[in-house]
């Protein structure tokens, strides 16, 4: 397995792990430091292994961070409507 998949699969485990704590503010804090980390590591899984594989690793991360998916799913369908 290359680093790149390794990396996403340990994003995934700590979000895991993340989302079994406790938490005062809903975890939003844990899920802006989600994505910060997210993003260079989806980067890199698309530069190694292509579109496909990134858009099925952009997909687990999706639905493991989908509050803030479908918070701006609202806010942009929000911004259209206008």
């Amino acid at each position: 397995m290359s680093l790149s998949l390794i990396l996403a699969c340990v994003w995934a485990a700590l979000a895991n792990v993340i989302a079994m704590l406790p938490s005062k503010d809903h975890h939003w804090t844990n899920a802006y430091f989600l994505i910060a980390a997210g993003i260079p590591i989806l980067g890199y899984v698309t530069w190694q292994h292509g579109p496909w594989i990134g858009l099925l690793v952009l997909a687990a991360g999706m639905s493991v961070l989908r509050w803030p998916v479908i918070y701006l799913s609202r806010w942009i369908k929000g911004r259209v409507q206008r």
